[in-house]
């Protein structure tokens, strides 16, 4: 990497060193750290990195984001990124809107605000075809009706982008997080440090954003996105489940030896340590290919590669522990749950299998 993406990864990871704390959300009621979040703003600049720089944004590209995600999985950070910049945010740019780009993107950027995009319905497809929430127009204003499942940060976000059919088809919408007639209910999740949420909506008040209609080329450019971050993630997760394998291997002795000396332990290291760098290989390749404008089949191959590596390597990092890699105190656990998380997010296996063929044109 070039010498400006090594600084940035380094000084990130200084910071998550000591401000990171997983335990402390899973073992408490909040979703992330506020104070973490305002520092993250104000100190690293990282929500305005990739926002545009006519709306208070750094306009810096994808590979600088891969960083963030990266370290941000390497250090299980809790925290509204990926809902509010990944998803939110991509999803006001995407849209073209300018009047709701100009009122929303710089409070995203300053970290004063945060968004979340809501899709899935049911079972947690992103599928427009099974959109079921509705947008009706009264005179100049537009109410939804519906419900939205497994909408990430959506218990606390304060700006929610919401995908409902119109007469013209599937539209996006923006609701404020105390609208009207919304109603937001926390889910018990696998994964603690994710925290996800059922939205209802009824005749809750919403603003257009973008064209009537309009809203399948945003959430397929959102989708992309998430994908490539998720990707990047998840390589950081899955790297950081390696390197403390590797660690407690030469640490750990029984009978007079270090366990990592024993054939069995070799081999299981040695096989994390190939899927972490085919799983890297896919990441970076998706990264670059959202920064050159050609993203559909390698985000989609990043995400299912990725998706294989964290999950193989969370497990196999709980072997490698053996009895002290199952216990709750640990945070091997963590990393497994953020591994299987991530891997269902956008839709799980068969979806996202699907969904890569299609793009390459299979």
């Amino acid at each position: 990497m070039s010498d400006e993406l090594e600084a940035l990864r380094e000084s990130l990871r200084d910071f998550l060193a000591t401000k990171s704390d997983a335990r402390r959300v899973v073992d408490g009621d909040a979703a992330y750290d506020r104070a973490i979040w305002r520092q993250m703003a104000e100190q690293l600049g990282l929500q305005s990195l990739v926002l545009p720089g006519d709306y208070g944004g750094d306009g810096y590209g994808f590979a600088e984001l891969r960083v963030v995600m990266e370290e941000m999985g390497r250090a299980l950070l809790p925290s509204a990124f990926l809902s509010s910049v990944v998803m939110g945010a991509s999803a006001l740019v995407a849209s073209g809107d300018a009047t709701a780009q100009s009122l929303h993107l710089p409070a995203l950027a300053a970290g004063d605000t945060t968004a979340t995009f809501a899709v899935a319905e049911g079972a947690g497809s992103w599928d427009l075809d099974e959109i079921g929430t509705r947008a009706d127009r009264e005179g100049d204003h537009w109410t939804l009706t519906g419900e939205k499942s497994l909408v990430v940060d959506g218990a606390t976000a304060e700006l929610v982008l919401v995908v409902a059919r119109t007469g013209a088809g599937p539209s996006l919408f923006a609701v404020t997080g105390d609208a009207e007639g919304l109603t937001r209910a926390p889910l018990r999740a696998l994964d603690p440090t994710r925290k996800i949420a059922r939205l209802t909506f009824a005749g809750t008040p919403a603003v257009l954003v973008g064209t009537d209609g309009g809203a399948g080329p945003v959430v397929e450019r959102v989708l992309r996105l998430t994908e490539a971050a998720l990707a990047a993630e998840q390589v950081g997760g899955a790297r950081a489940c390696l390197e403390a394998s590797a660690v407690y291997a030469r640490e750990r002795r029984q009978f007079g030896r270090a366990i990592g000396s024993f054939q069995a332990v070799k081999h299981k290291c040695a096989e994390m340590l190939s899927r972490v760098e085919l799983a890297q290989a896919a990441a970076t390749e998706a990264a670059d290919a959202v920064d050159s404008g050609d993203a559909a089949a390698a985000t989609a191959v990043a995400h299912a590669v990725c998706s294989e590596a964290f999950m193989f390597v969370a497990a196999e990092n709980i072997q490698v522990h053996g009895g002290i890699g199952f216990t709750w105190e640990h945070p091997a656990h963590l990393y497994y749950r953020r591994a299987k998380s991530s891997q269902l997010l956008l839709g799980g296996p068969a979806v996202y299998y699907e969904r890569m063929l299609r793009r390459l044109g299979v």
